[in-house]
């Protein structure tokens, strides 16, 4: 596997940001692997989104990422999106037009990733739980899978609890939550359940964004879409999000288990 950090400059936030790109490498002498060769298609192409206090590059210090991708043949496309909730912010940067239209077509340019929608997902951890099941929601056409772990799915319930904070004023504004293609579980409630890609949501039993994902699956349910569980007793921590993020890459959809 290759591990890039890769710098570029995005027209929708008007400046130079960063990703780090996990990438399929065809070798044939490295000791201590069993890393499969790559196809000579573009392999499949997982974007793993980070929390809210983390960037582009913490999915690969905390977790062991690369070595869980390379048996799988997947490419792993992280970008940096800072404290933006995945959103065209009120008062920042654009990082919803970023993340949804931008960065897909720069990593499939850059990296020959996958475009096809069998072979494309997105997951993320925290806030990247909730910019993954938005992207998922949203765009349900580009994505054959997403999950969230330990996501933070339910911005209005922030904001109820007294959580509007610097954050999600920058985020939000003064803008309500309900009923806005912000509101994941509106979104669930307009989508065709028959249309979207799916879903994986795991969750802490310690966390206290526990009750974020338990709603989430539960209107999921109410709606007929295709969700997958998975809770254990953890807090909202890296040791639980390495361990889960391997449950997910074995529940992915991948047309082969290794090398795509």
């Amino acid at each position: 596997m290759a591990l890039i950090r890769c710098d570029f400059f995005s027209d929708a936030l008007e400046l130079s940001t960063s990703m780090t790109v996990v990438l399929p490498q065809r070798v044939q002498t490295r000791i201590g692997t069993d890393e499969p060769p790559p196809s000579d298609d573009s392999p499949p192409v997982l974007y793993l989104l980070h929390g809210l206090s983390d960037d582009d590059t913490i999915w690969s210090r905390r977790t062991s990422i690369e070595r869980y991708a390379e048996a799988l043949g997947l490419a792993v496309v992280m970008p940096a999106v800072h404290r933006s909730f995945y959103t065209d912010m009120r008062h920042g940067g654009r990082y919803w037009t970023f993340v949804s239209e931008e960065l897909p077509t720069v990593a499939s340019q850059l990296f020959r990733v996958s475009t096809e929608r069998e072979r494309t997902f997105v997951a993320g951890l925290s806030m990247g739980g909730y910019g993954a099941l938005q992207l998922a929601l949203r765009q349900p056409e580009r994505f054959a899978a997403a999950a969230s772990l330990s996501g933070a799915l339910d911005l209005g319930d922030l904001v109820r609890r007294g959580d509007r904070d610097e954050t999600l004023r920058l985020v939000l504004g003064d803008d309500p939550v309900q009923g806005t293609p912000g509101d994941l579980l509106h979104l669930l409630d307009e989508a065709d359940p028959q249309a979207l890609p799916r879903l994986f949501v795991a969750c802490g039993t310690q966390d206290v964004l526990l009750g974020h994902s338990e709603r989430f699956v539960a209107r999921a349910r109410d709606r007929g879409v295709d969700v997958t569980e998975s809770y254990a007793p953890a807090d909202h921590t890296w040791d639980y999000w390495d361990a889960v993020v391997q449950e997910v890459l074995a529940w992915l959809p991948l047309d082969s288990r290794a090398g795509g």
